[in-house]
Order: structure tokens, then sequence, then C-alpha cells
């Protein structure tokens, strides 16, 4: 989970994504977020389908880095990159709002 909840502070440094017992492996997800921002370039991908709740993908919520189950309204780190570099993000529970996005493309 990301401690403080928030992946556009885990791209600045501010916060980190730490697993259950305390591991910091923010540098694996940020790696991860920009090879996925990498491959969308590459491929020229304007929106993208992403995992609600997830450290790397959340796009309007994640869990705020206590394993409490609790959710704090903020994007995951791939999300957070992905968006700021102009790529519509959506999760799993938006697919009527992508359909309608894929339709007027």
């Amino acid at each position: 989970e990301i401690s403080g909840g928030d992946g556009r502070k885990v791209l600045t440094g501010l916060q980190r994504v730490l697993t259950r017992d305390g591991t910091d492996v923010s540098a694996a997800f940020i790696s991860g977020a920009h090879a996925a921002l990498a491959l969308c370039q590459q491929q020229n991908i304007k929106l993208a389908l992403l995992k609600a709740r997830s450290p790397s993908c959340a796009t309007h919520q994640c869990y705020d880095g206590r394993f409490s189950g609790t959710l704090t309204d903020a994007m995951g780190v791939t999300a957070a990159l992905l968006h700021q570099h102009g790529i519509r993000v959506f999760d799993e529970t938006e697919l009527d709002k992508l359909a309608q996005q894929l339709s007027s493309a």
C-alpha cells in the first residue's frame, strides 16, 4: 500500500509504497509506471483500463498505507504517471464510461 495513499506523491519522492512488513517497494512501482508509460507512448495509447484500488493502478481511490482497509481519494503510481502524460485512465467500475469514450474516438 502507499503510505499516505497518493501515487502522485510517490512519483515525487514524498510518499512510499510499502509491503505489510514495511519493505519499501517504491522503486519497483515507479519503474513499472515508467515502463507502462513508454509502452503507451510507443503504441500511441490514449486510454487505459486499470485495476481499481491498486497501489499502481487506482484511478480514484487507493488504500491509505495502514493496511486497515481504509481508502483515500487518490491515484495509484502508474495511473498518476499516465494521467500526467495525457492518457485517460479508467478502472473496471467505469466500463460504461470507457465504452462511451471509445465510441466517440
